[in-house]
């Protein structure tokens, strides 16, 4: 009888050890759009995330419209991925929690290539809170034929580039270029040098930041440009800068 018991026991004890190595350290919203160019690259990065959140212990949801955000919602996670989300058409809702999310420092933020289309679009004008929070921005043009390039990390001690090399290759992207360079109101971590693009275009703005985070909120934020294309799963330093970002942002 008393080995049953402690067998029983020992099987309570390991049950219960499993279950807090499953809880997950954070939980993670990805919000991603359903239709459009980028589709190929979100379905790529529900891969890799999917992938990554089992290896590092995170959990993660996804959405593709703003319909369910609000406060309550966004208190269950401790990081938002905008992942190529537009940032306009949202509900109202969704925006005002959004902006206290960020503002309060409720939880962290990642932002990825489209959530920098900011201006008038498709019957909805720019949206200012988010334009400042971007550095002041307004979205001007972009290489619509794409070109490879180099980036230049310029913030080597921030923690989204450990591991990360001086500067890393893209392969495809559309580089997009604003009305003004965000670096006076946000902390620049990376640049693109405009003078390697392959092949040579006339789209180009001088001083282009391409990765940043703007220390004038609460919420540990960071913009990562690059974000159009699946073949960025391909480069190791990408997905390092991602993985950090992730756990930068979770204060993890």
């Amino acid at each position: 009888m008393i080995k049953v018991s402690a067998i029983f026991l020992i099987v309570i004890l390991a049950g219960q050890v499993l279950a807090q190595e499953k809880k997950p350290k954070f939980r993670v919203l990805a919000l991603s759009e359903s239709g459009g160019h980028h589709v190929a690259y979100s379905k790529a990065a529900k891969i890799w995330l999917n992938q990554l959140a089992r290896t590092e212990q995170f959990s993660i949801d996804y959405i593709e419209n703003t319909d369910q955000i609000d406060d309550g919602f966004l208190t269950n996670y401790q990081v938002f991925i905008q992942l190529d989300f537009v940032p306009y058409a949202w509900k109202p809702g969704a925006v005002n929690a959004f902006e206290k999310y960020i503002k309060e420092g409720k939880g962290g933020w990642i932002g990825f290539h489209h959530a920098t289309l900011l201006g008038d679009f498709d019957g909805y004008k720019i949206w200012p809170w988010f334009s400042e929070f971007m550095g002041g921005i307004r979205y001007k043009n972009y290489i619509a034929t794409f070109a490879s390039a180099t980036v230049k990390i310029e913030d080597r001690k921030h923690p989204i580039m450990k591991g990360v090399p001086v500067s890393f290759f893209v392969k495809k992207e559309e580089w997009y270029t604003y009305d003004k360079s965000p670096r006076p109101n946000v902390h620049v971590i990376a640049s693109v040098d405009e003078s390697t693009y392959s092949p040579d275009s006339e789209n180009k703005m001088g001083d282009h930041p391409v990765i940043w985070s703007n220390k004038h909120y609460k919420a540990r934020n960071v913009y990562i440009f690059m974000g159009h294309d699946p073949v960025l799963f391909e480069s190791e330093e990408y997905k390092t800068i991602f993985k950090n970002a992730i756990h930068w942002a979770a204060k993890n």
